[in-house]
């Protein structure tokens, strides 16, 4: 990202009150407003370009090894954008190695996947390692025991009580008595009635 001269300027001034907290003129906070909503439309403008770049590239991917030339060309477009190869890359390249552009590129493009990779582990390493540090202006906060933790392992678990013995049934409970069918009445009462 390339910034010009009145913004380079408004980033100095910027980082200099952040070094050096001083008040600020509102024609200051105006042009620091300004320059946040470009870096940020420049920031998506990439995102999309990115999208848009490796949405062709699937499409070039698909269409090998008739694509062959315009794939290796968009290939490298996506890397120098800072595109981390994807996996189907690798099999293209891998498919293609006999032509000597693709056997090059395909040597990069594994270096560049092995760095991402340790560098996602080192994240992952490095998120679950790190302990919490606590700041000396925020008050530490007490920490409670969670139920199931390592504590709870050690402990004893309490026998569950045992449950009330109900009284066993009658029969005459679980099974109530039938009710004995009313017979119909007799032909002469339906006539009458």
């Amino acid at each position: 990202m390339a910034f010009s001269a009145d913004e380079l300027r408004v980033l100095r001034r910027a980082l200099a009150v952040a070094l050096h907290p001083a008040p600020l003129q509102d024609e200051d906070v105006q042009d620091a407003l300004l320059l946040a909503e470009s870096v940020d439309e420049a920031v998506r403008e990439a995102g999309r370009m990115r999208a848009f770049l490796l949405d062709d590239l699937a499409r070039y991917r698909e269409a090998l090894p008739g694509s062959l030339s315009g794939y290796l060309e968009l290939l490298q477009d996506s890397l120098a954008a800072g595109c981390d190869p994807a996996a189907d890359d690798l099999a293209a390249l891998r498919a293609l190695r006999r032509n000597p552009a693709a056997a090059e590129l395909l040597a990069r493009c594994q270096i560049l996947a092995e760095r991402s990779v340790r560098a996602r582990l080192a994240r992952v390493s490095q998120a679950t390692a790190t302990p919490l540090v606590a700041t000396a202006s925020a008050p530490r906060a007490r920490l409670l025991a969670l139920p199931g933790g390592r504590a709870a392992a050690d402990e004893p678990k309490p026998t569950p009580p045992a449950p009330a013995e109900r009284p066993v049934p009658k029969p005459s409970e679980v099974f109530p008595p039938r009710r004995r069918p009313v017979p119909p009445p007799p032909p002469e009462e339906r006539a009458a009635g």
